[in-house]
């Protein structure tokens, strides 16, 4: 592990699965130009939760902001994924509490608009795929959170899922 003299943020996040009508899941190609030693990985939309937003708000706000795709807080289901995480992010050490909620469209996968997104996420999400849950479970890509691959089919049959404490970079 790294010598950890990097400044550490603390947060509460909420990640999205979001699941078009053919059952496929939204994933950002991500990376952190900042620190090209970790390579690059699919993650999950999402981000911290703001003063006096609820999980379900902060869905609604990130998928706006990070892919255009607009959705009603009634359509962002109860957060049955909970998880800590920690990560090595733009020269800190950001330690988060995460909740994972569900989001399904009545649509296709549509195009990301990335235009409300903030300066930085335009240069950590280099592109996007709808995946089949299928090829996300049988992966050897890096994923974000990494037991994705795994919990995936859990948490998408309405299990409950405490995940154990995650030290990702």
């Amino acid at each position: 592990m790294p010598p950890e003299n990097l400044p550490i943020i603390e947060r509460d996040a909420v990640r999205v699965v979001v699941i078009d009508s053919a059952d496929r899941i939204l994933l950002f190609h991500t990376r952190d130009p900042t620190m090209p030693e970790k390579g690059q990985w699919w993650e999950l939309p999402g981000g911290g939760i703001d003063p006096g937003e609820s999980p379900a708000q902060t869905a609604v706000r990130e998928l706006r902001e990070e892919t255009g795709i607009v959705v009603s807080p009634e359509q962002v289901s109860a957060p049955t994924w909970r998880r800590d995480a920690s990560f090595r992010y733009r020269g800190t050490r950001r330690l988060q509490h995460e909740v994972v909620v569900a989001v399904r469209l009545g649509v296709p996968g549509p195009a990301v608009d990335g235009g409300g997104r903030v300066e930085f996420e335009d240069e950590d999400y280099f592109g996007f795929r709808w995946w089949e849950v299928d090829e996300v479970v049988g992966s050897a890509e890096l994923f974000y959170p990494r037991e994705l691959p795994r919990l995936l089919g859990a948490f998408l049959a309405g299990e409950r899922i405490d995940q154990p404490f995650e030290l990702w970079s």
